[in-house]
């Protein structure tokens, strides 16, 4: 913003003085905040720095103590540089002490040999001082104006990126905290070039605050986030010179509008998502009319009437993570990430959370749709944008239905599906009820007191001594029915010693007078088992 010390050298006011820099040359870049006129040896004491001293020498001091001393104060308050009008003081040259002090330092020193209009300088750089506070003013509002147009209008990360090259003219980099680059442009520099080893590099870059440069690098770097949740640095890549505070500030307002943006996409997807789990709430509960469904789900741009309906229910397998989607922060991103599965297959689906654990979708299918092949693609597609997940993820679906009216039927078949499916191993795309078989019969059987008598007078003695002595016995009886009856492998899967687990398969068959070794009561055991499980979800 400033002129540097060269610039104003270069000035017609200064050069009809025939400047002549005599000391401290490799200083000549330094900026010039004000211009400040003053002959007494302590001048010093008046400067707040940056600024550029004017003086003939007339009340400078003679030893040569005094002259160093007068040239470590003006470096100790920063000052710009000196300018000394010959011809007062000194006639031809000024003094030795002072030229070495100076040079030692790296302070400008320039001298006048014609008598100069010392006002004409200070209203020449003056003049310079504020055009540039001018310039820097229209600057950073263009710049505000810019990405206030990319905040408004929500414009992707690529297109802010985009903007932040064009306006400084460099390389602008935007990636995540893992240091994998989400968007960048490069700025007539070669891509390969920008990028090799980008992950290699980035992470040899760290700073000490939101802000920094990395004078190794070349890379000016601010965080991006919000809410102390920062998700991601953008880098500019510099020329190995140190960024200019327009540079600055131009990376510190794009990565706000990226920060802000980030946050209304969410925000908005969240009131979507939270109107779509209405909904789907109000076609379960029936609390909505048929008219209301079609009506409400149109205005949301799903058009339900005249389409194939299809209830779908995703779950994560139990014990994944203890808190895979224990927290309402994870199953929004899980649900996030299927609605983001079924606009990338281009599907017209209602996508809502359902309960604390499962996820939601009332798929609507055209004529030309294929179910297999939409439910396919689906699967694959949201598996793909939850990798670390892909392999847990249960995918339970309800019978097809060719009115809104039957929409709530396929839902809670889709729902029954999963209870019975997320215990099942297998990796299939998606589940029917045919697919989980006596799991599945069970849990549309569970409602029912024949069944919940049968588990009582399988289990209920087990359950008893269970709850009263605080043993675990009915999980160490699903252990050993799970793994085949293999004792040897059950006690390895319940990390217990095998004569401490043969102990208590003993006890077992001791409470509830059965024999383990004969199938057809391990069989009956095993469905009451099956059975237990259902009651209890």
């Amino acid at each position: 913003m400033f002129p540097t010390v060269a610039d104003v050298v270069s000035l017609d006011a200064v050069r009809r003085g025939m400047p002549q820099v005599v000391a401290g040359e490799r200083g000549l870049s330094r900026p010039v905040r004000w211009v400040h006129i003053s002959e007494i040896p302590d001048a010093a004491r008046l400067l707040r720095g940056g600024e550029l001293v004017l003086a003939t020498g007339i009340a400078l001091p003679e030893e040569r103590e005094g002259l160093q001393r007068y040239v470590r104060d003006l470096v100790d308050v920063d000052a710009a540089g000196l300018v000394i009008e010959l011809g007062r003081r000194y006639a031809d040259t000024l003094p030795r002490a002072l030229v070495a002090a100076a040079e030692q330092a790296g302070l400008p020193v320039i001298t006048l040999r014609h008598e100069t209009h010392f006002v004409g300088i200070t209203e020449a750089v003056h003049g310079l001082i504020i055009d540039a506070q001018l310039a820097e003013l229209q600057a950073s509002e263009a710049v505000h104006q810019a990405f206030n147009e990319l905040a408004v209008e929500g414009a992707e990360p690529g297109d802010v990126v985009r903007q932040a090259s064009r306006m400084s003219g460099r390389p602008v980099v935007l990636e995540n905290l893992a240091h994998q680059v989400l968007a960048y442009d490069a700025a007539g520099v070669r891509a390969e070039s920008l990028l090799d080893h980008w992950e290699d590099r980035s992470r040899q870059v760290r700073l000490g605050a939101r802000t920094g440069f990395d004078e190794r690098a070349g890379w000016l770097v601010t965080m991006v986030g919000a809410r102390g949740h920062d998700w991601g640095r953008l880098i500019l890549v510099g020329d190995g010179t140190s960024p200019l505070p327009q540079q600055t500030m131009l990376l510190e307002r794009a990565a706000s509008t990226l920060a802000l943006n980030r946050l209304v996409v969410r925000d908005r997807e969240t009131l979507e998502r939270q109107t779509h789990r209405t909904l789907l709430s109000g076609i379960l509960t029936h609390s909505y009319t048929v008219a209301e469904v079609t009506l409400r789900a149109r205005a949301l741009g799903v058009q339900l009437e005249g389409r194939r309906l299809v209830g779908v229910v995703l779950r994560l397998r139990r014990g994944v993570s203890p808190a895979a989607l224990e927290s309402q922060a994870r199953l929004r991103d899980f649900t996030e990430t299927a609605a983001a599965a079924v606009r990338e297959r281009r599907l017209a689906a209602l996508v809502g959370g359902l309960d604390d654990d499962s996820v939601g979708l009332l798929v609507a299918l055209g004529a030309q749709d294929t179910e297999d092949a939409a439910l396919e693609g689906f699967s694959v597609t949201l598996r793909k944008l939850a990798p670390d997940l892909a392999a847990d993820i249960v995918i339970a679906v309800g019978s097809s239905v060719g009115a809104v009216r039957d929409a709530r039927r396929s839902l809670l078949e889709a729902t029954q599906v999963a209870d019975a499916a997320v215990h099942q191993g297998g990796g299939a795309a998606f589940y029917r009820l045919p697919d989980v078989r006596l799991r599945g019969l069970l849990h549309l059987l569970r409602d029912d007191a024949r069944l919940q008598t049968y588990v009582e007078r399988e289990l209920g003695p087990l359950l008893a001594y269970d709850a009263q002595h605080g043993t675990q016995l009915v999980q160490m009886l699903g252990v050993y029915l799970e793994h085949g009856r293999n004792k040897s492998a059950a006690a390895d899967a319940a990390h217990l010693s095998r004569p401490s687990f043969y102990e208590r398969l003993h006890r077992i068959e001791r409470v509830l007078s059965v024999d383990l070794d004969q199938v057809e009561s391990c069989l009956s055991l095993h469905v009451a088992l099956l059975g237990l499980e259902a009651l209890r979800r």
